[in-house]
């Protein structure tokens, strides 16, 4: 007898697409059978006509804890994930102090996996290029490194130190040590001298606000840091996966290094897909993410390497910041906090655009669920193999639901302007989590401690110390 069966549902994974039953047991997917096999299973979940993905994987958000648990911590942000059928998060390592040492990184992964809604994988910071802490938060569970090419936020220092440079000589020093644990890098990619040029500039010149961030951070601040970064993971034939990804020349340059053999993926962001530079306008500081939001033509190029495999994979960037914040700067966007949240809109949003034929709907789950699990090493995740986790979102593509930022699991669900007042095609219906209902119909089922810390199944040994 199985634990579980979802049966009348259409499947959707990078292996199959099609009726059938999902079959779970002990947490793992034992079988997908025969749309009118018949079964005996202890619970049954109907699913007529809806979605069955494997669960969405975020690679990348933002939580606050624990050094500013309001503006969103392990619990309220996992929370907002399962509400939005995401059921693997990847939470960088801004913290205060910084999780850029073995003992930081343990206490944040201890207090995430205390509040876990959903997994939570968690990744360090490498730039102190200190071998021994970072084996050691190799050896403690990180899913990958994290580094910006830019300087520390002003005022936030603690929580950038051993998270930032922009010297190119640290960055391969960072890479050749985490060339050895295998996993990968993820780079922030803009270049901080051209920031401060733009920035000077732009500050002295009138023009309408929403404008100057733009201006402060062109085309070419994200495409000199993409290609020296390009420059040295070629030349030290190690991986790394570039963030965020907003302007078109940059896709020229991913797509012409993996032509080349370069170890290079890269992610894109729903905010950049859905918005140029105009929806700033209405949404000023609200809209204010580094990189910035661009121009029509960069959207459109998105879109297009999304299909011709350039990008890899679509995460949210979530990055909760409370309503009063950002609100306090109307008329002042150069210096207001960079982020918009996104975890609970992500499912929707992507899938919405499959449903109307933008992009294909296999592609879509690909994107937001297989390749994520491909690339960090978590072979059990992003499918419905037998022997995988039984982590599945259920999607509704009947209803045609409006966005209101007033609800929401997120402590930031109110700075979601963005995203405030569109229609979108569907709805998670359901979230599975290890087989376990965690989500269904508005209500959240899931407890703290019912998500997992994820750790890489296949890096290489480390090496002594």
């Amino acid at each position: 007898m199985f634990d579980l069966t979802i049966t009348q549902g259409v499947i959707v994974s990078s292996e199959f697409t099609g009726p059938a039953t999902i079959a779970i047991k002990n947490g793992k997917i034992q079988a997908l059978l025969a749309p009118n096999e018949t079964v005996s299973s202890a619970k049954t979940i109907n699913a007529p006509g809806m979605l069955i993905m494997p669960g969405a994987i975020d690679i990348h958000i933002h939580c606050r804890a624990p050094s500013f648990p309001e503006r969103g911590d392990f619990a309220s942000e996992s929370r907002a994930a399962a509400a939005g059928g995401v059921t693997t998060i990847f939470e960088m390592p801004i913290s205060d102090p910084c999780a850029a040492t073995t003992d930081v990184f343990k206490a944040r992964r201890d207090l995430a996996a205390k509040d876990a809604h959903v997994n939570i994988g968690l990744y360090a910071a490498p730039g102190l290029l200190d071998k021994k802490e970072i084996q050691g938060m190799v050896k403690a569970g990180a899913i990958g490194f994290k580094l910006f090419m830019t300087a520390a936020v002003k005022g936030r220092e603690k929580e950038f130190a051993g998270l930032t440079t922009n010297n190119m000589a640290d960055i391969t020093q960072a890479l050749e040590l985490i060339k050895e644990t295998g996993l990968r890098c993820v780079f922030h990619a803009e270049d901080q001298s051209l920031i401060n040029l733009y920035t000077t500039r732009v500050r002295g010149v009138d023009m309408v606000d929403y404008k100057r961030h733009l201006r402060s951070r062109p085309h070419v601040v994200e495409v000199a840091a993409v290609a020296s970064l390009l420059a040295v993971a070629e030349a030290l034939q190690v991986p790394v996966h570039i963030a965020h990804v907003s302007a078109r020349q940059s896709l020229d340059l991913i797509r012409l290094a993996k032509d080349k053999g370069v170890r290079v993926s890269a992610e894109t962001c729903p905010h950049y897909l859905f918005f140029d530079e105009t929806v700033l306008e209405r949404v000023g500081p609200f809209g204010k993410i580094n990189p910035p939001i661009r121009t029509q033509e960069d959207r459109l190029a998105l879109w297009e390497a999304l299909k011709d495999g350039t990008l890899d994979v679509v995460a949210t960037d979530h990055a909760p910041f409370r309503f009063v914040e950002k609100d306090a700067a109307w008329g002042n966007i150069l210096d207001a906090l960079p982020g918009h949240p996104g975890l609970e809109q992500f499912v929707p949003l992507m899938l919405s655009e499959a449903l109307t034929g933008r992009i294909g709907l296999q592609r879509c789950v690909e994107l937001i669920s297989a390749i994520p699990a491909q690339l960090f090493n978590l072979p059990t995740k992003g499918s419905f193999r037998p022997g995988a986790d039984a982590d599945i979102t259920i999607y509704n593509p009947e209803p045609h639901v409006t966005i209101d930022r007033h609800k929401g699991f997120s402590r930031a669900a109110e700075s979601n302007w963005l995203y405030d007042g569109m229609t979108l095609q569907g709805e998670v219906h359901a979230t599975i989590l290890a087989g376990k209902l965690i989500y269904n119909a508005g209500e959240m089922l899931a407890k703290a401690g019912d998500g997992a810390i994820v750790t890489p199944q296949h890096s290489k040994p480390l090496l002594s110390t």
